[in-house]
């Protein structure tokens, strides 16, 4: 049997500031989450671009081709009902900004001081990769043969984590999610509307020249790290907007200065929390 650590496992040097390593994780996975027509990972991460139609699945063989279409929507009806209804009662905040918005800082002091339960995708992601589960095993399979995940899997592994600690804290707190609209429909169509989304607005330049200051003890030489950069920077601006407008349709969209001090930055989400 092949050794799968080296397709699933990447050492990443954490003994830096925590914006700086929650950029190289959120680098990591979103490369094989959303790709792009350029890898940006280098060839000594997974090299790997997953979160695509689930038609290029098609010519991949596995035991759930064996299933029927009656089974198939059975299986998908089954698992929207799962979720308990109080589940969709719990307040639900999303925060979303581009890579060197600060959102990972910001999520840290929220879940701290209104005793949410943070939850984010990516870690789930990984979590059930490095499980013996049937799904951990299927899903580490595709990658090793360097498949794209079903587009559905980060939604349903999000869900159903909420449905599982759905008693814990007062609410969830979900950050880096949604990344386009179909994502923010489906999980309404599951799930219900956020409560809250907290869009810490940042321009590209200021993203990019934070994370080209925290990539400093970084591997990848400067031209790689700037290219790199600039490309999930852009990558993000290109796809927020219908976001943002998807929100601001329904009402529950918050506007945060995320170019100003992290403690101006935290003061102006806590007048939004406080008051809704």
């Amino acid at each position: 049997m092949p050794d799968t650590s080296a397709f699933l496992f990447i050492q990443l040097d954490a003994d830096r500031d925590e914006e700086e390593v929650f950029y190289d994780i959120s680098m990591t996975v979103d490369n094989k989450l959303y790709p792009t027509k350029e890898p940006i990972a280098g060839p000594s991460e997974l090299d790997l671009s997953l979160l695509a139609d689930s038609s290029s699945l098609a010519d991949v063989p596995t035991k759930f081709d064996e299933q029927t279409d009656e089974e198939v929507a059975g299986y998908a009806e089954a698992i929207g009902e799962s979720f308990p209804v109080e589940t969709k009662k719990q307040k639900v905040i999303f925060v979303i900004g581009g890579p060197g918005s600060g959102k990972a800082l910001q999520s840290e002091k929220i879940e701290e001081r209104y005793s949410l339960k943070r939850l984010y995708p990516g870690d789930i992601l990984c979590s059930e990769l490095q499980s013996h589960s049937e799904r951990g095993r299927f899903l580490r399979d595709l990658l090793e043969r360097g498949e794209q995940l079903p587009e559905d899997t980060l939604l349903d592994l999000l869900c159903e984590a909420m449905a599982s600690t759905v008693r814990q804290g007062k609410g969830f707190l979900v950050t880096g999610f949604p990344k386009n609209v179909k994502q923010a429909q489906e999980y309404e169509t599951k799930m219900g509307q956020p409560d809250i989304v907290l869009f810490l607005e940042c321009s590209a330049d200021i993203m990019s020249q934070r994370l080209q200051q925290r990539a400093t003890c970084s591997l990848h030489t400067k031209e790689a790290r700037d290219r790199d950069t600039r490309r999930r920077v852009d990558g993000f601006c290109s796809l927020v907007s219908s976001v943002v407008g998807h929100y601001e349709h329904r009402e529950v969209l918050h506007k945060i200065d995320a170019e100003q001090p992290p403690e101006d930055v935290f003061e102006q989400i806590c007048l939004v929390l406080d008051s809704c």
